[in-house]
């Protein structure tokens, strides 16, 4: 099964990424997370996107608050599908950052779920790993499944 790399571009984003990584371990899913900085730490970002390919990833994440450059920097660098996760805080509170993950320039495509939202990011990984993976199709498969039934209980339980 192809990995997911999970970059973040500060420690104070692991709340967020916490989510991804739970999503994905919850689905059996092998991942590598590193902290990279687009703007402090640019070379062992790129080397990162640029190798991830032949180490085995299938999708990367990228989560990043403010300016958020993080995911656009990794996307120019490989052509893996790349998930941004905008992350809150800042004057802004998340706005900056989906701005900045979500306007990318024509070439570079970067998919973008909501400001925090880790878990998403993680699924959508999971649904381009799963294009070629069967047993994790069927894994996908089964979580809509049992999610929409949780749905239906809480609506049976629904007492107004």
């Amino acid at each position: 099964m192809k990995k997911v790399g999970i970059i973040m571009g500060s420690d104070s984003d692991l709340p967020i990424v916490k989510k991804a990584t739970d999503m994905l371990d919850s689905l059996g899913i092998p991942y590598e997370a590193h902290i990279y900085s687009a703007h402090r730490t640019p070379v062992q970002a790129a080397d990162f996107a640029k190798s991830a390919r032949e180490k085995g990833f299938g999708a990367i994440i990228a989560a990043a608050g403010m300016a958020a450059h993080l995911a656009g920097a990794l996307a120019a660098n490989t052509t893996l599908p790349v998930i941004g996760i905008p992350c809150g805080g800042g004057a802004f509170n998340g706005l900056d950052a989906l701005l900045s993950t979500v306007q990318m320039p024509t070439g570079i495509p970067v998919a973008t779920v909501a400001v925090g939202g880790g878990a998403n990011a993680a699924l959508l990984a999971a649904q381009i790993i799963a294009v070629d993976d069967k047993e994790l199709a069927a894994k996908l498969d089964e979580k809509r499944k049992n999610d929409a039934e949780k749905v239906l209980q809480k609506d049976a339980a629904l007492e107004i």
